[in-house]
């Protein structure tokens, strides 16, 4: 049931990219952008944005543009992700990564064209939500991406191969690489429902806690998932000498801890009742991928 919601809704964000890019001015970069963020990956942060649309009964409409601002976003940290000078990986989503399909310096220009895409989708007119909050979800995303997010959780990742680092050293690098993205994902939300600064930021939180729970399983899929499943190349981790709470704790310290993680996450959400069943079904498919 959850693998044809997630299809379903990656359909509709793949459909209104495709019909986006369509309607800008044609470039030789848009095939290779394409490539990145069209039928690819579970699309799975968006389903969790049309999941909380739930949770504040907030109509698919306003969703959208938001579900392709994140798909960009996380591509392109995909595309730069796989470049020879960051994690050096040539298989992504099943295919080959963009820089062994169109080269490195296109796949810079493809990644760094989808994070500012991100931006203008939100921004655009056709959007349906209110100048004001345009504005405070276009800063809020700046922040998620670049050195207090992503882009940071990237480098603290590549700075931290091969060296012993703490429990909170960690946490923090996931965090920042993968947990912020999530956190964008209910906080954004949060904003469309025009709710209080304590509950946009407590909501936002308790995405980063997904996040974090996202990034585990990750972890769990690259020592005993398959590369059918994954759709890329496993059991780098180690090899690579990766800052990861399995290499740190164990096997199935971590697996303790990241039952404890969806438990404490799925507690927060029952306040909401019925409401919120989308979102903990998502939930309880992150944490049980096949591993």
């Amino acid at each position: 049931m959850i693998e044809i919601k997630l299809k379903k809704n990656a359909k509709k964000v793949d459909k209104f990219l495709i019909n986006y890019l369509k309607s800008q001015k044609k470039s030789l970069l848009v095939g290779p952008m394409k490539y990145g963020v069209i039928s690819g990956g579970k699309k799975i942060r968006s389903t969790i944005i049309f999941d909380t649309g739930k949770l504040f009964k907030i109509s698919e409409k306003k969703l959208i543009n938001l579900c392709a601002a994140v798909e960009c976003i996380h591509s392109y940290s995909l595309i730069h992700d796989d470049l020879p000078c960051m994690d050096d990986d040539s298989i992504r989503r099943g295919k080959l990564s963009t820089h062994k399909k169109f080269g490195e310096a296109t796949a810079v220009l493809a990644g760094n064209s989808l994070l500012t895409l991100a931006f203008e989708i939100i921004s655009d007119k056709k959007n349906l939500l209110s100048s004001n909050q345009k504005n405070e979800i276009v800063k809020l995303l700046s922040n998620c991406s670049g050195h207090t997010g992503i882009a940071g959780g990237q480098e603290l990742d590549l700075k931290f191969e091969n060296k012993k680092k703490n429990f909170n050293q960690i946490i923090d690098m996931q965090r920042k690489k993968t947990g912020k993205l999530f956190n964008f994902c209910l906080h954004s939300l949060a904003i469309v429902a025009n709710k209080s600064k304590k509950e946009k930021i407590s909501i936002g939180k308790l995405g980063e806690e997904i996040g974090l729970l996202f990034q585990i399983a990750d972890d769990f899929l690259d020592i005993k998932g398959s590369k059918e499943i994954v759709g890329k190349p496993i059991k780098k981790d180690k090899k690579k000498g990766k800052s990861t709470l399995i290499n740190l704790l164990g096997y199935n310290k971590t697996l303790e801890y990241a039952d404890l993680l969806k438990k404490k996450i799925l507690l927060k959400l029952k306040k909401h009742g019925k409401n919120a069943k989308e979102l903990i079904d998502t939930i309880e498919f992150i944490l049980g991928r096949n591993f």
